[in-house]
């Protein structure tokens, strides 16, 4: 890893945790959110069978994602070459857009301090932002395990995977992973209109996510260690329940949270009025609580600390390496 993808990893860390996800118009996941929704205008018909809608869906993620890998591509190598000066602080903007640490951090804690506050209603609401479950009905209890669960798999999709894809394929590839991300979000259900037009896209989104996941159970296993939490059960926990959730993904990071706090996730969720009964992940040890919350952002920073330090360590040592070559 070069210095100057050290120096854009350290802005962007800083931009995300200094200002967040700026909710504008022109943010560039935004932009790449109007761009889909044209191309659906244009790849989508009700009146297609089957394959030609998964063809449609195929083309969908084929021209966003390699459009924004091309664009960004082209336009970094350009200000790199013609104003290099620029290129870590435009290389920062770029990875920035990508990460989402402390909006994740400020919504999980607003719906906190509203659990707290024993408005159970307002933490709903606030919970509906950030989830495609109903949450109308949702008890305390019910909000609690639906924050954590959202926080757990957020650490790998908004934190973790975004800078892997960086490390291996520098700003252009972590764009277009959250383009496939983005995609994933808006066509990947499993609904009549996009179980054809969107699978695709949800396994594109399942297989770029394989790795970053379980990266990122290891990254909370070790980061429950250093917190003193139960990393012991963290680890039994993910061997014996990761795979029973329905995301081939998701149930990594949800599983190493429920066993470091002791907890039990997953149940019966609804979407859109119907139940849903996903697999339970942990031992009912004790009762969910507000406070698990907190517990889990903890969790989270800690994970991205270590992510870091190893990530700082490994281009140390290549540098040594380096030397003792060229050296040598």
């Amino acid at each position: 890893m070069e210095g100057k993808q050290i120096e854009i990893l350290l802005l962007a860390l800083i931009l995300d945790l200094l200002v967040g996800d700026p909710q504008v118009a022109y943010h560039p996941v935004a932009l790449i959110g109007k761009v889909i929704e044209k191309w659906e205008y244009l790849l989508y018909k009700n009146d297609a069978t089957s394959f030609q809608k998964r063809v449609a869906g195929f083309f969908l993620v084929m021209i966003n994602a390699i459009s924004v890998f091309l664009l960004t591509y082209f336009f970094l190598s350009s200000m790199r070459s013609s104003i290099p000066a620029l290129y870590p602080a435009l290389g920062a903007l770029f990875l920035w857009s990508t990460i989402s640490i402390r909006s994740l951090d400020k919504a999980a804690r607003e719906i906190l301090n509203l659990l707290q506050g024993k408005n159970t209603a307002q933490a709903r609401k606030c919970l509906q932002l950030i989830v495609g479950r109903d949450t109308e009905h949702l008890s305390e209890t019910e909000v609690t395990r639906a924050t954590v669960e959202t926080v757990a798999e957020n650490i790998s999709d908004g934190i973790v995977a975004p800078f892997f894809y960086f490390l291996i394929g520098g700003i252009p590839l972590a764009c277009t992973y959250r383009v496939i991300n983005t995609l994933d979000a808006m066509v990947g259900y499993q609904n009549k209109r996009y179980l054809d037009f969107g699978w695709f896209a949800a396994k594109s989104d399942d297989l770029l996510n394989f790795l970053p996941a379980r990266l990122t159970a290891g990254l909370l296993i070790g980061s429950a260690f250093c917190l003193r939490f139960n990393w012991r059960k963290s680890f039994r926990v993910l061997r014996r329940d990761a795979h029973k959730h329905p995301s081939p993904n998701s149930g990594y990071p949800e599983a190493a949270v429920a066993g470091a706090l002791e907890i039990q996730l997953g149940g019966i969720n609804f979407y859109q009025g119907r139940p849903s009964l996903r697999p339970y992940l942990g031992d009912p040890l004790r009762i969910l609580e507000p406070l698990d919350i907190r517990k889990t952002l903890h969790l989270m920073y800690g994970a991205l600390a270590i992510f870091l330090i190893l990530i700082f360590a490994f281009t140390y040592l290549i540098w040594l390496l380096k030397g003792q070559i060229f050296y040598g």
